[in-house]
């Protein structure tokens, strides 16, 4: 295992809190969601903290590390080619999976537009090691992987997720992202003690620690990134560094943002505090499990059949959350109508950001009452910029918006983005017929 870089204390780069971020006292470090982030054209504002010597992480969303399938080599090369562009020492991923069906399942190739977790069995841990070595094979700077929050679970997991982590850990050597915002979430959601967890866990392979907020609503805890970081987060990181001194610890804030900058100051330096006052002046042995210093031994490949069948059960378990289709026997489905919902929501809100025109066009509360009752409909199958193209299509083709002044600006938005490269793979007697109808405007 390469020896651990330190980071020091930071916070969440995103383009809406740029200046905010540049003008923060004592910010050792930030992370830029990766997929956000073009290698030939970076932010000028990421630009001048490397300048000033921040480092920058790139933290990846879209990779899938946890499906069934093997990760896809232009999504690793575009991660590289970020890393690479930003200087950083290492790159982060999660232990989940945002897409399910395919060839293997001969099945509709679905997107959740999220992060899901895949199942603690040994056939999941054995394509997500294989996954992820071949990620750090692809890679130009070593890998951590987050731990995901999870309002269900799944049906007949053999180990806990201290126990998953420390067997990944053993069997690839990857470094882990731990969040303990998350592990508070599966404490709530799942009765799964983070102490337990911390127990189990490798500590000693931690490359950082995220902190977040989150709020309850239906019964669960959703870790939202949008709301200030509780008591009981901050509990958690105390016990995590009286563990092990953590290499870095970084504040997450998606939306939501404050209109006092102030407040994110004082969340750091809590964040801060918390760490300095658990960390022990000279660190002793961490506590729990210690992975062995010899290099992990290089597995054989994975089976087709075992990818198979993680494929089937995470097909049918995706289906279920954005297609209708029944549950999948053994799951609460309770929970999965939360975590639907939840998917759905997700999903408004990103195609919002991504075509901030469409709730411009037909104003935002109708625009989420349409794009809900639209997405019900029509799972997710190409991206979110896709998508928006697809939500407006149906809007014109099944004439939804009445008012005549937003149905042409509407259709003047569609047949501005919906160029032979927008169309690409679409049904074309489909996208004639919605060209057509546009054509017939006012």
């Amino acid at each position: 295992m390469q020896r651990l870089t330190r980071l020091g204390t930071g916070i969440g780069w995103r383009p809406e809190i740029a200046d905010i971020v540049e003008a923060m006292p004592g910010i050792d470090w930030v992370e830029a969601v990766a997929e956000n982030v073009c290698p030939g054209h970076l932010p000028d504002s990421l630009l001048r903290l490397r300048a000033r010597g921040v480092t920058v992480v790139p933290h990846g969303v879209s990779l899938g590390l946890g499906g069934a399938e093997r990760p896809d080599e232009h999504r690793l090369a575009d991660l590289a080619a970020r890393a690479e562009a930003l200087g950083s020492p290492l790159v982060t991923e999660h232990i989940a999976f945002v897409r399910a069906g395919g060839e293997r399942t001969a099945s509709p190739l679905l997107e959740a537009g999220h992060l899901l977790p895949v199942p603690r069995t040994e056939d999941a841990l054995d394509v997500l090691c294989e996954n992820i070595r071949i990620a750090q094979d692809a890679l130009p700077v070593p890998l951590a992987v987050e731990n995901i929050a999870a309002l269900f679970g799944w049906p007949g997991e053999r180990m806990t997720e201290g126990q998953f982590l420390y067997e990944l850990v053993e069997r690839t050597g990857v470094r882990l992202l731990i969040d303990v915002a998350n592990l508070y979430t599966n404490y709530v959601n799942r009765g799964e003690d983070p102490g337990r967890a911390l127990d189990e866990m490798p500590v000693e392979a931690i490359a950082y620690v995220h902190v977040a907020g989150g709020f309850k609503r239906d019964g669960v805890w959703h870790d939202s990134h949008a709301h200030p970081v509780p008591r009981a987060v901050l509990d958690i990181l105390a016990d995590l560094a009286s563990r092990v001194a953590p290499p870095g610890v970084l504040l997450e804030r998606d939306e939501n943002f404050p209109y006092d900058e102030t407040e994110l100051e004082r969340e750091v330096a809590k964040i801060r505090e918390t760490v300095a006052a658990a960390t022990p002046a000279a660190p002793a042995a961490p506590v729990g499990r210690v992975t062995k210093p010899s290099a992990p031994a290089r597995q054989g490949p994975v089976e087709d059949r075992v990818r198979e069948r993680v494929a089937l059960a995470q097909a049918a378990l995706l289906s279920s959350l954005v297609a209708g289709t029944p549950a999948p026997e053994g799951f609460d489905r309770a929970r999965l109508a939360v975590q639907s919902r939840a998917l759905a929501s997700k999903r408004a809100d990103v195609v919002a950001g991504v075509a901030p025109e469409l709730p411009g066009i037909l104003g935002r509360h109708a625009y989420r009452t349409a794009f809900l009752a639209y997405a019900q409909e029509r799972p997710m199958t190409g991206g979110y910029r896709r998508d928006a193209l697809d939500f407006a299509e149906d809007m014109l083709l099944e004439q939804r918006v009445e008012e005549p002044f937003r149905r042409k600006q509407l259709t003047d938005w569609w047949l501005e983005r919906s160029g032979p490269a927008s169309l690409k793979g679409r049904p074309m007697a489909r996208a004639l017929r919605a060209a057509r109808f546009a054509l017939r405007r006012v």
